[in-house]
């Protein structure tokens, strides 16, 4: 669910993802601007409280005080509310003081429910908070505001606030009272709160991870769908000795080295600042902890756009034993994040271990491979070097029979007049042969040596695949690499331990084995495996003409007669729709399906082929994700135009500003 976006502020504008340094009013460590933070936080209620500084601030404004020029967030007093259980000053008093002295983003006071607290005081304590956010929604006026979620450990209040709070139409929205799980090493329920709380917010409006300032969280919070963090962490971990790195903490007592090559580390030892005055060492070690947590974000915004955030926060959950309790946690919300993944990518997905199983885009591609229509038999081949059809090999040794339902196979002759070839491999388990080289089936790595996680989720997959077919034909090898028997094959006997026993297995001569992929049946594939099922006939009927690279021999446009219908692209192997394609395909799906409905307004530009703004779109089909081909348009399901999806379903329809769709071609 990571994004990078733009936040517009009076002061300026923000890319997100960002980290807002925690600055103190009254006494400024760093100037925070040196090392590249665009955004700070600040606390109202200390300028509020102090007399000497609530009289310069009202008299200079809040960025003079802090000497920071760009956008300021302030907080209300809840963190002191969290430590101190009460504070001298009430939600409108707040917020009219943030008004005040210029905060470019204010924050209603809410009531900090610390976790694990009897739900009857999490549920009284959200009644007030949600008061708060519906007060300061009327007085906050021109200035931009936070409202903060809260909730406890409780999922269903951290649901029922975020709804409640993210109908209001507030700028950002905080996630609240998660420090002491933070601290505590709780990952695994900070994945709950956060994944509560994300769900039921609008995707339009960034979301802020309150308190989270350690670099070795941060990608994870950003697949999540969270966009900001704060912290003090960079000067509080300084004053300790401590030193961040997006791997873990490390004690300067400790070191006989510097971890990184920051200004810092690169011009002194670890004797040299133990040697220094504490005053002279805090401020160099928070230099340090603030420059690594800046560039963790900067590599976050660069791994959102490559298409690899995942292997980060692959990377980063296996520095301590608690994130990667919260990686596994992330697995039951892996159909939320794949609604926001996109169907297309810019790198190769890598297999770094058991985790990546619970990956998008392996739970998607399990789900399209059933839009392909099913054979009478199927024939499961070992892997080879991609593409898998480019590479099989004709001597591949033994196989069984798997007899499932219907008339079992004579000879190797009948096995080839109705059969569906696919290769078994980590991670996608089961791969159609036609669809090899489809993004990202081709364009992944996995070790060779296989682990016991990746045998135990293929063998099942691949048990489910095969219950749709009359019979199966496995190549031993699978059986082998994926451990699938442990008994004799010709035994017979049926065991609960190995689902292959259900069926009898029997040795099967394939003495003729050949692998020619049809041209027609392939784009046929890819068409289902992309549109949906019928897709490829609709697109594609017999008497298409199939040009192919002269270079790479590989399938580039597909035409009927002299009009072309669609482009093979070569760097993903899915189509992309010329007039005639977008033309079939709308007739064959039904409304909404692929389609961004625009109104009247966006009607003659989308005919002119300019590209959709999210502004426009009164409808689309939920199901879309980023990067797919989409059929655009009017309120009576009249085609203008085509083009490629730039958001997901539901960004497009939450979304007020940007474009949702680049228009390919219009005037349809």
């Amino acid at each position: 669910m990571g994004r990078t976006g733009i936040l517009t502020t009076p002061h300026g504008k923000i890319k997100t993802p960002a980290l807002m340094p925690v600055i103190h009013p009254g006494k400024q460590t760093l100037d925070v601007k040196e090392f590249g933070a665009e955004v700070v936080i600040t606390n109202a209620y200390i300028m509020y409280k102090n007399v000497e500084l609530r009289e310069k601030v009202l008299e200079d404004g809040v960025h003079k005080l802090i000497d920071f020029p760009g956008p300021i967030v302030t907080d209300s007093g809840s963190f002191q509310l969290s430590l101190y259980g009460d504070i001298d000053v009430d939600n409108k008093e707040i917020i009219e003081f943030q008004k005040i002295i210029g905060t470019d983003i204010g924050t209603s006071l809410d009531i900090p429910t610390p976790p694990f607290v009897k739900r009857e005081r999490a549920e009284r304590d959200l009644e007030i908070t949600i008061e708060r956010a519906k007060e300061a929604s009327e007085i906050g006026g021109d200035m931009m505001m936070n409202s903060v979620v809260q909730g406890s450990t409780f999922h269903d209040l951290r649901s029922k606030c975020a709804e409640e709070i993210g109908s209001m139409g507030f700028d950002v929205y905080p996630i609240g009272a998660v420090v002491p799980l933070m601290e505590s090493y709780r990952y695994t329920e900070l994945v709950d709160v956060v994944m509560a709380s994300v769900k039921n917010l609008p995707d339009s409006q960034p979301r802020h991870l309150m308190g989270a300032g350690h670099p070795m969280v941060f990608a994870l919070a950003v697949a999540m769908g969270c966009d900001l963090f704060d912290s003090a962490a960079y000067i509080l971990y300084a004053q300790d000795d401590r030193i961040m790195m997006p791997t873990g903490t490390f004690k300067l007592a400790n070191l006989v080295e510097m971890p990184c090559s920051c200004p810092v580390c690169s011009n002194h030892t670890p004797d040299e600042l133990r040697s220094m005055k504490k005053s002279d060492r805090m401020l160099l070690l928070a230099q340090h902890n603030l420059a690594i947590s800046l560039a963790e974000i900067r590599k976050i915004r660069q791994c959102i756009v490559d298409g690899n955030l995942m292997e980060l926060v692959e990377q980063r959950c296996r520095v301590h034993p608690y994130l990667l309790d919260a990686l596994r946690n992330l697995k039951k919300y892996t159909s939320t994040l794949e609604e926001y993944d996109p169907a297309s990518k810019n790198s190769a997905f890598f297999y770094s271990g058991p985790e990546s199983l619970a990956r998008p885009e392996i739970q998607r591609h399990l789900s399209r491979i059933n839009r392909i229509p099913r054979k009478k038999n199927l024939l499961l081949l070992p892997r080879s070097r991609k593409p898998y059809s480019k590479n099989l090999h004709h001597d591949l040794g033994k196989f069984y029979l798997k007899h499932i339902k219907g008339e079992t196979l004579g000879d190797s002759q009948e096995l080839w007049e109705d059969i569906q070839v696919a290769v078994v491999d980590v991670p996608f388990a089961v791969i159609p042969i036609e669809i090899d080289e489809v993004y990202p089936l081709a364009q992944n790595e996995s070790p060779i040596i296989t682990d016991e996680d990746s045998k135990k989720f293929v063998s099942a997959e691949m048990e489910k695949y095969m219950a749709e077919f009359d019979n199966v034909i496995i190549s031993a090898k699978i059986l082998d690499r994926f451990d699938m028997y442990t008994i004799e094959l010709d035994s017979g006997g049926e065991t609960s331990e190995n689902p292959l026993r259900v069926y009898s297995l029997e040795e099967y001569e394939l003495d003729s084995f050949r692998l020619d992929v049809d041209d027609r049946e392939k784009i046929s594939s890819i068409a289902d495996y992309q549109f949906g099922t019928g897709a490829g006939k609709a697109l594609f009927p017999d008497d298409v003409q199939i040009v192919k690279s002269r270079k790479t021999g590989k399938i580039r446009h597909i035409y009927e007669d002299k009009t072309l219908i669609a482009t093979l692209r070569a760097t993903d192997s899915v189509f992309v729709l010329d007039r005639e394609g977008a033309r079939r395909l709308h007739s064959l799906m039904d409304y909404p399906k692929n389609r961004v409905v625009v109104n009247a307004d966006a009607d003659p530009f989308a005919r002119e082929g300019k590209s959709i703004f999210a502004k426009f779109v009164i409808d689309c089909d939920i199901n879309i994700r980023s990067n797919e081909e989409v059929l655009i348009v009017n309120e009576k399901d009249d085609l203008i135009a085509y083009g490629k999806s730039l958001l997901c379903g539901h960004e497009i329809m939450d979304f007020n500003t940007g474009q949702a769709v680049k228009t390919r071609k219009g005037g349809i």
